[in-house]
């Protein structure tokens, strides 16, 4: 596939990027096992995983774009569709890998779903944003009819790799570009093309990569904090009474995001429980009545260990998102 022609141009992306990420390489496959799964075993060894048509090795910084993945991987073990099929701007499965301070994991896949969604629906003047964050990983067209609120568009994949300079995060990403056909989403189908009528995943990929390139540089600089007020603006399940799979806590309020990026649970009894991504599934409660949850009392919330969406990929776990990609 050429770098300077066709829809990707990916050399004039290439050279804003390296413009923010000094050695990022950007590079576009028609198909590949697992965008993430490439950038992970190229963090491992060089040479495991390498474009020989282009000469080049997917190491760390690396943007590696695939329009077919034949083991794309979800959150908890689910399947990301990924099947270009014969319209190559249905979709966009996307991994960047970039050297990250081990501190920075803490809250990563929601600073980069405020990022996607600024870039792919930015706000408007006195209109909700159409486009919503579903924690911790999920992106969402706001709907009223739909269960819960809204339809899934998109989802986020962090996962890192030791290194022996040091850690890599894989960043995953994925995007429904136009409509799709996908019999098993619990939530509805959702795509970028409700909201911009000429949908192209090239086009969406020149909007998204560097207003993440931007937010995981402050994110590197100042944590999850700056992106708390943005996240709270299109939070999907703040005010919706949700169920988990939590024993102690199997239904309750969204009551937002803590400054580690925890769900808040406000569940029977009045009791806040910070609850960490990967511990739980959450899905808006379905129609009923919603669980009665007193006041706390003044009681503090409950702090387990903090997951986030990131799971280390030592002793080869698979970690990763489905219904969106992580």
């Amino acid at each position: 596939m050429s770098r300077s022609s066709g829809p990707w141009r990916v050399d004039l992306l290439e050279q804003q990027l390296q413009g923010m990420r000094p050695g990022l390489r950007v590079f576009v496959v028609p198909v590949i096992d697992s965008t993430n799964s490439a950038l992970l075993r190229a963090a491992r060894d060089p040479l495991a995983a390498a474009d020989p048509g282009l000469e080049g090795v997917w190491t760390p910084p690396c943007l590696l774009v695939a329009q077919t993945q034949t083991a794309g991987r979800g959150r908890q073990g689910r399947t990301w569709v990924s099947d270009a099929g014969e319209d190559p701007h249905r979709s966009l499965t996307f991994s960047l890998s970039i050297p990250l301070p081990p501190a920075s994991t803490p809250g990563l896949s929601l600073a980069v779903g405020v990022s996607l969604a600024e870039a792919l629906d930015p706000a408007r003047p006195g209109q909700p944003a159409r486009m919503r964050l579903k924690w911790p990983n999920d992106v969402w067209l706001a709907d009223a009819g739909a269960p819960g609120g809204g339809r899934k568009l998109g989802g986020i994949l962090v996962e890192t790799q030791g290194t022996a300079a040091g850690r890599v995060a894989v960043i995953g990403v994925g995007l429904n570009i136009r409509p799709l056909d996908v019999a098993d989403a619990s939530t509805g189908v959702a795509a970028w093309s409700e909201i911009e009528a000429d949908a192209q995943a090239p086009a969406a990929l020149h909007r998204v990569a560097p207003a993440l390139l931007q937010a995981l540089d402050r994110f590197e600089r100042e944590g999850l904090a700056p992106f708390l007020p943005a996240f709270a603006a299109r939070d999907a399940l703040r005010g919706r009474p949700v169920v988990t799979t939590l024993a102690s806590s199997p239904l309750g309020w969204a009551e937002g995001i803590d400054h580690e990026g925890r769900l808040q649970l406000r569940v029977p009894g009045g009791e806040l429980v910070a609850v960490a991504s990967g511990e739980v599934s959450i899905r808006p409660a379905a129609g009923g009545t919603p669980p009665s949850v007193p006041s706390n009392d003044g009681q503090g919330p409950t702090r387990p260990t903090p997951s986030d969406c990131v799971r280390s990929t030592a002793g080869h776990p698979s970690p990763t998102v489905s219904e969106a990609r992580c």
